[in-house]
Parts: structure tokens; sequence; C-alpha cells
């Protein structure tokens, strides 16, 4: 009889569990949903807080299109992503790779500085970053907004911690066979570093996707604006002329890319959170 009462008590507590999941889940989709489903509502129907439209209609989404040029923004944006992910991926795991596995003076100092400028915002360097721009004439291109990304402390602390977990023994043997330091890198810890590689790729392109600050002070062109650039200056400054049903297809369209990317490399991005972990 006890053993009844207790597992019934385990099925209650485990029902209470999925229903306040249940509806956690439902307080954070709402948001989303509501903005996704105003999209294809009329004006004047906006402000009804049914997620089910009453009538559908695309009007919203052919302003947009019509209003700015949010095709190329989408193509600006997935090249400046894509080219500084993968220069990302390229230069701070060479860095981590000195980090963890070659000997010289100053490294750890090296690794120290690393970890220092994790702590600083970036506003702090937006000036002479800017200067810096100004001065080598990248202003309104696209090396301005793809350079200053490809060097990512968080990056390069995730390569070198990621690299010390693999045995030395292994690389002695490639060194043995006459394997350099980056046939190393890349065709033996580049394999071993799927995890690595996969949470670095989808941070690092989520961050550049949704950035907004850095490419507003440096394009002022807007056949090179990226896609947040353009959707804040659309909302903002007069183009969707106060209608709120366009300035939300704007914003539905700037966050459906990064849902899909997510939906699609979910499991791949927790087993990649899961096991890359900050080993001494």
């Amino acid at each position: 009889m006890s053993g009844r009462t207790t597992k019934s008590k385990g099925v209650l507590k485990r029902a209470i569990a999925y229903l306040l999941l249940l509806c956690w889940t439902v307080v954070c989709l709402y948001p989303f949903l509501w903005m996704l489903s105003s999209t294809f509502r009329p004006e004047t129907e906006i402000g009804s807080l049914n997620p089910i439209p009453g009538r559908v209609t695309l009007e919203n989404y052919r302003l947009v299109f019509a209003k700015i040029p949010i095709a190329r923004a989408f193509a600006n944006s997935l090249f400046v992503s894509l080219s500084a992910t993968a220069g990302v991926l390229i230069f701070t795991s060479m860095i981590g790779y000195a980090l963890s596995r070659l000997r010289f003076r100053g490294r750890d100092s090296i690794f120290a500085v690393v970890l220092f400028t994790m702590t600083l915002p970036f506003q702090i360097t937006l000036i002479p970053m800017y200067v810096l721009m100004v001065k080598f004439g990248w202003n309104d291109t696209y090396y301005a907004l793809i350079v200053p990304y490809l060097i990512n402390a968080f990056a390069i602390v995730v390569f070198r911690q990621y690299f010390k977990s693999v045995p030395e023994d292994l690389l002695d043997a490639a060194r043995i066979d006459g394997c350099s330091d980056f046939g190393i890198l890349f065709r033996i810890m580049w394999p071993l570093s799927v995890p690595a590689l996969i949470t670095v790729a989808i941070i690092t392109f989520m961050n550049i996707w949704n950035e907004v600050l850095w490419p507003i002070i440096v394009i002022r062109k807007w056949e090179l604006m990226t896609m947040p650039q353009l959707v804040a200056l659309f909302a903002v400054g007069g183009k969707a002329e106060g209608l709120l049903g366009v300035r939300l297809a704007a914003a539905s369209l700037l966050a459906l890319p990064i849902v899909i990317a997510y939906a699609f490399f979910q499991r791949y991005f927790i087993a990649s959170m899961a096991t890359t972990g900050l080993k001494s």
C-alpha cells in the first residue's frame, strides 16, 4: 500500500513539474507567436491579444520589400556572418593551439591578457576601432564589418581549454611522423574538437548576425547595410510611416534565420555546450 502511495506521489510531482514547464513555455513563446501572427493581420486588428489572426494578409511583408532593400541586407548579413565565423574558427583555433601546446616565454601572460579583455565591454574599444577603420579607409566596406570580429577572446579560451584535453602522446606521434604544427591543428585537433568548433561557430554567427551598433557607425551606404542595421533604421527612421504591422514584419524577417538555425542545430549546440568544458 505504501509503495502505491509513493508511486502516486511521484506521478503527481512529475505532472505538476510538466504543467509548470508547459506554462513557462507558453509565457516565453507567446510574445514571439503574437508578433509573428500580427505580421499577417491588417493594421486595424494588431491590437488584439489573440495569437490567431482573424483575417490573413501579406500586405505588411509586401510593404517591407517595397520600402527597403531587405533581400540585399539579408545577403549582406549572411556574407558578413559566415565570413567572420570562418575567420574566427581559423585564427582563434591557431591562437588556442599556441597557448595550449606550444612552449614559449610569456605564454601564460598572453593568456591572462586574453582573459582580461573578456571583461571589457565592446563600447570601450568602439572609438579606437572606428579611428582605425577611418585610417585604413575601410568605412563603407565589408572589411569594417568582418575584420574587427576575427579575433574573439571567448573562442580563444574555448579552443585553448579544449585542446589541453587532447593527449600529448597523440601529438608526439604526429610530430615523429613529420607532421607540422599546422598539420596537427587542422588534421588532428579539428577532427577531435568538433564540439568546440560547433559551439564557437554558433555563438559567433548569432552574435555577428544580431550586431546593430557597429554597422550603424561604419556603414552609410544602403547597399552595404546588414539586416539588423537596416531593420533598426527602418523601424525608427520614419520609413515605416508609423505602421506597426510593417515594423513587426521586418523584425520577424530578421529573427527568422536565427530561429531556423537554432532549431536545426539545437541538439548539436546543447551537446557542444555540455562537452566543451574549461579544463585546467
